[in-house]
């Protein structure tokens, strides 16, 4: 159905969400009949703490950001880049808030964490986390969840990984509850390692430094589609011109873009007199 409809010329426009590969597959197939694509694929996002940062707000942020939706949303916060004063203290309060999050059946009043989709997605977040541990990443949380979870359905307790930023799985964007806690001195170097990544969809920074919000905001700071500063990356951005760059896609759904992706400009010249006016001024007398 999929490629029924990339292929269709009955589409000028084809809107998709989804995977780097699916978003390939379908900019080739719409571009080959000269039609349009928005795509919307990838988002390995990440927040930068500063030292100004405050912890309670960067904290609550950083929870809900990491584990709502169990991680599965394109703008779930997947790479926390902390300054080296605000690490240790920083992870402590939030593994001693993952240890109190509420696991279970979503529709339930409290419970803040749901299921994931299905076994392939629990088998794909074991698979990094394994992958996170030969690379020398400590690893906190990940296990299955089954007290006080309905039967049938794959529950997990979310989980932080400390881990360097030069291992490969955080270049990775796995659908599940993992957060990457990585390290850094100076600001120049947490942008180098925010930009890092193949996907460029959202970001955040968390500082009471003027300067240093102005600077991730512009063009020198985040190469992301959406940047924000004392928020975390939340999925709430969808109200504006929501999308990013790189392997996420460059389109724009919804904001003040979106015309431009799914209407086109026509212009139209209207002759009011009798006189035939030419292009640029040009006599063609008969």
């Amino acid at each position: 159905m999929g490629r029924a409809l990339a292929e269709s010329r009955l589409l000028p426009l084809v809107s998709a969400t989804g995977s780097v590969r699916m978003g390939r597959e379908v900019a080739q197939v719409v571009a080959a009949r000269l039609g349009r694509s928005l795509l919307e694929l990838g988002g390995n996002n990440a927040a930068i703490v500063a030292p100004s940062a405050d912890l309670d707000l960067c904290s609550r942020a950083v929870l809900f950001s990491a584990v709502g939706t169990a991680g599965q949303r394109c703008t779930t916060l997947r790479r926390l880049i902390v300054h080296e004063s605000l690490a240790a203290p920083l992870v402590a309060r939030l593994e001693a808030a993952y240890s109190s999050l509420r696991i279970g059946d979503p529709t339930r009043e409290g419970a803040l964490v749901g299921p994931l989709i299905d076994e392939a997605a629990f088998e794909a977040m074991q698979s990094a986390l394994r992958r996170a541990r030969e690379e020398g990443g400590r690893v906190s949380g990940g296990e299955r969840a089954s007290v006080g979870v309905p039967a049938g359905g794959v529950y997990v307790h979310p989980a932080i990984v400390e881990i360097e930023p030069s291992a490969s799985i955080v270049q990775e964007e796995t659908f599940a509850p993992i957060l990457y806690v990585m390290r850094y001195r100076e600001i120049e170097q947490a942008v180098r390692i925010q930009n890092g990544v193949s996907q460029g969809l959202a970001s955040s920074i968390f500082t009471r430094d003027v300067s240093e919000a102005e600077r991730f905001q512009s063009a020198a700071g985040s190469d992301c589609g959406i940047a924000n500063v004392n928020v975390g990356p939340s999925g709430a951005e969808i109200g504006g011109a929501f999308g990013g760059e790189k392997d996420t896609g460059g389109g724009r759904e919804s904001g003040s873009d979106s015309w431009k992706s799914y209407m086109r400009r026509v212009t139209s010249t209207v002759n009011y007199s009798g006189a035939l006016p030419l292009a640029q001024g040009v006599r063609f007398d008969l």
